[in-house]
């Protein structure tokens, strides 16, 4: 555990109206806190989230494994310490944002047309905040869990969290004692398949990672002699191979939830159909149907005049859950004449049957503020920390609760400018989440 920490100065608030609710002030805050993932990182805002718990008679833990690289933990115990703990994981850490593409400067937490506008807002700031104010209106209001809950506020998730949620797992198990189910990022959000009519997508599935190097090697030399074997050229016809193929349809049970629920409110004959007639919600959708392999990064060449001898490429792959070793053995039999096949790095995929005290808190709150909503388990393609707490046997689920505007383009706001959350969604988030902590 680090010392004590003094407060850093935080940028001075926007201009808001003083009927703002409290839940979007504290999200504005939070924002107001630049905690990219490149830097300054999280110890602004793990304080302020520290302060936060303090208030409300908690005691929080400030730990770091490298200096700025914050995770606050706390516990609320419960009134039957029978029963077993519930993790709440969420993480500081924001992605780095380039202003000149923003219509507001990307850590203003600029309150505007209804909306918290800036990095974290989405991901996952909101729900820190929402979070935040739910337990200090139970817990002012003298309620205590019937089971224990654990708060974990991590480090470094955009980059695999291995100073966060990975840390904690590996040299601090200790403060995660008892916990068997978790809820963290990223499903819970709305959509409108009709007119009032509004799903939820709880995430109880997300596939797996498999970032991959590929290799083209060649003789190289000068660049006015003939070459038959560049490896630029190879490199560039290997990446042409994968973005052409159709690796087909993959389904995983949760997928099969998804689709099935998505043909009935499209009348879509098949599964890809009915995902993508969801709208600009397809975007995150459709990709949890297929291994996928993405081209990220290049890398070759000394000078305009010289071949290079090597060129690289590195690939995010992501694999449905059940599916890994069909995604390592298809790309090296389409591309293993052209470029060697190298795995960088890998995170498992997580799936979790939707039953259990969890999925049944999650359903009675949202039915509770939404009566005509239907809840619907999900797969979704990105990672999340669920992997790492996953190894310890937690049931995990990505539930962040959002009713959303039936014309909000939610996918695009991952890491996106003029990131931003409705504050109407907030609020709803907020009563729904004092509805769950009181049901598990």
């Amino acid at each position: 555990m680090t010392p004590p920490l003094q407060p850093e100065p935080t940028a001075a608030p926007p201009a808001t109206s003083s009927d703002e609710p409290a839940v979007a002030l504290l999200c504005s805050e939070l924002i107001r806190h630049d905690s990219s993932v490149r830097g300054p990182f999280e110890r602004g805002v793990a304080e302020r989230v520290a302060a936060e718990l303090s208030s409300m008679s908690l005691r929080p833990v400030l730990l770091e494994p490298e200096p700025r690289r914050s995770n606050v933990v706390a516990r609320i115990e419960g009134t039957d310490p029978t029963l077993p703990a519930l993790l709440v994981h969420i993480h500081l850490d924001v992605v780095p944002a380039d202003p000149s593409a923003w219509t507001v400067p990307p850590h203003s937490g600029e309150l505007r047309d209804g909306y918290v506008w800036g990095r974290g807002a989405v991901d996952m700031k909101n729900m820190a905040a929402m979070t935040l104010e739910a337990l200090r209106c139970l817990l002012a209001g003298g309620w205590r869990p019937r089971r224990d809950v654990v708060l974990a506020f991590v480090a470094d998730e955009e980059l695999g969290g291995g100073l966060g949620a990975r840390w904690l797992v590996e040299h601090h198990r200790d403060l995660l004692e008892g916990c068997t189910e978790a809820i963290g990022e990223a499903g819970g959000f709305s959509y409108e398949y009709a007119p009032g009519r509004r799903a939820y997508l709880v995430q109880s599935g997300e596939k797996g990672i498999g970032w991959l190097r590929l290799v083209a090697r060649g003789s190289g030399g000068h660049g006015s002699m003939l070459h038959t074997d560049n490896p630029v050229i190879r490199l560039s016809e290997a990446l042409q191979r994968l973005e052409r193929h159709d690796f087909g349809v993959l389904t995983c049970e949760t997928t099969s939830d998804l689709v099935a629920a998505a043909k009935t409110w499209h009348g879509a004959p098949d599964g890809e159909s009915a995902l993508h007639a969801t709208g600009p919600l397809a975007k995150l959708l459709v990709p949890v149907l297929r291994n996928t392999y993405n081209a990220t990064e290049l890398h070759a060449g000394l000078q305009h005049n010289v071949v290079p001898p090597v060129a690289e490429a590195l690939v995010d792959g992501r694999f449905v859950p059940g599916h890994e070793a069909e995604f390592y053995s298809e790309i090296e039999e389409l591309l293993g004449d052209l470029v060697a096949v190298e795995p960088v790095f890998s995170n498992a995929a997580v799936e979790t049957a939707f039953t259990g005290a969890v999925p049944d808190a999650i359903v009675a709150a949202l039915a509770a503020e939404d009566p005509h909503g239907v809840t619907v388990p999900t797969c979704l393609p990105i990672g999340t920390d669920a992997k790492h707490f996953a190894t310890l046997g937690m049931k995990c689920f990505g539930f962040v609760p959002l009713q959303l505007p039936s014309d909000f383009d939610f996918p695009t706001m991952f890491h996106g400018a003029d990131e931003r959350v409705p504050v109407s969604a907030l609020c709803f988030g907020q009563r729904v989440l004092e509805r769950f902590f009181r049901a598990c």
